[in-house]
C-alpha cells in the first residue's frame, strides 16, 4: 500500500527559551495541524529534514485570553509536537550554527 506523506502538516517551529535549551537534548518543538497524528508528524519531519525520529509526543494547547492594556483578546488553540531525534542527527533551525 502506497501512502502519501503530507508535508504541510508542520506549520512552524516553536522558538522560546525553553525550546532552545531543549535542542541540546535533540528535542525540537513544532506547531502542527490539529488533525495530524504522531505517525504523520514523524514521516513529515523525516522527509523534510532528512533525519531519524526517535519519539514524538503531542499536546493540544487550549485557547488563552490575553490582555493588552484595557483590550482583551484570545490566542487561538493549537497542537504542539515534541520531536526527539536519534543522537547522531540534528536539525539546523538557525543559520548561524
Amino acid at each position: 500500500m502506497i501512502t502519501k506523506i503530507k508535508l504541510d502538516i508542520i506549520k512552524s517551529p516553536i522558538i522560546t527559551d525553553k525550546t532552545t535549551r531543549s535542542i541540546e537534548n535533540n528535542t525540537y518543538y513544532f506547531n502542527v495541524i490539529k488533525k495530524s497524528n504522531k505517525n504523520e508528524i514523524k514521516q513529515a519531519i523525516e522527509k523534510i529534514f532528512d533525519v531519524k525520529v526517535k519519539k514524538v509526543n503531542t499536546s493540544n494547547i487550549p485557547p488563552k485570553t490575553k490582555t493588552v492594556g484595557r483590550f482583551k483578546g484570545k490566542i487561538a488553540k493549537y497542537k504542539k509536537a515534541i520531536v526527539q531525534l536519534h543522537e547522531e542527527y540534528k536539525i539546523n533551525l538557525f543559520d548561524n550554527e
